[in-house]
């Protein structure tokens, strides 16, 4: 009984999910960055979500490769510290913040769409019984997100990635937009930087 109880849980919160779909058509966003890596946010159901875009000088398969890679997160960008695979499509994703904020963490469920030349690996917040939150760490229920990648030619990939910007815990709500601008930026140069060493 309990163990059906926990699965019907899982499947609400999978139900209820925000769904990212969509967010490269929206217009209105407000710019935060110009330059190689194009930052901005805007209000979308309720949540202020980010994006960060740019084109990097690899395949869509390289890059495509490394965002499905969740089990080497922790060597591809610098604040995963570690992910815990929960089911085949289910992970825990555990972040680190710098001093003096608590760590960060969320276990979403994702999909990956894949056509020719156009590529999508969307996530959002699920509860797990296995996801146990860190005593250190702040859960992000809300956590959503997207990676959006069009092949401009064989060795060129246009990348947008969107998430949820909703932080929690004890970090200010005057310090968001340059945290959406520092993740943003340190999220597409730590994946070029790893695609380019390998």
């Amino acid at each position: 009984m309990t163990k059906n109880f926990i699965s019907f849980i899982f499947l609400i919160s999978q139900l209820n999910g925000l769904d990212l779909h969509g967010i490269d058509t929206l217009s209105h966003w407000e710019t935060l960055q110009t330059g190689a890596i194009n930052v901005a946010w805007r209000d979308y159901r309720g949540f202020p979500i980010s994006r960060a875009e740019t084109t990097l000088n690899h395949s869509i398969e390289t890059v495509s490769n490394a965002i499905q890679d969740l089990d080497n997160y922790p060597d591809i960008f610098d604040r995963v510290t570690e992910t815990k695979r929960l089911e085949p499509d289910v992970v825990q994703i555990i972040l680190d913040m710098p001093f003096p904020f608590d760590g960060r963490d969320y276990v979403v469920k994702y999909t990956i769409e894949n056509q020719n030349n156009y590529w999508v690996f969307s996530y959002s917040a699920v509860e797990h019984p296995n996801g146990r939150l860190g005593s250190q760490h702040v859960r992000l229920p809300n956590a959503a997100g997207i990676w959006i990648l069009t092949k401009i030619n064989e060795s060129q990939t246009k990348i947008v990635y969107a998430w949820n910007g909703e932080l929690l815990g004890n970090f200010p709500e005057f310090g968001l937009t340059r945290a959406w601008v520092t993740q943003g930026t340190e999220v597409l140069n730590w994946l070029d930087e790893s695609l380019t060493e390998n």
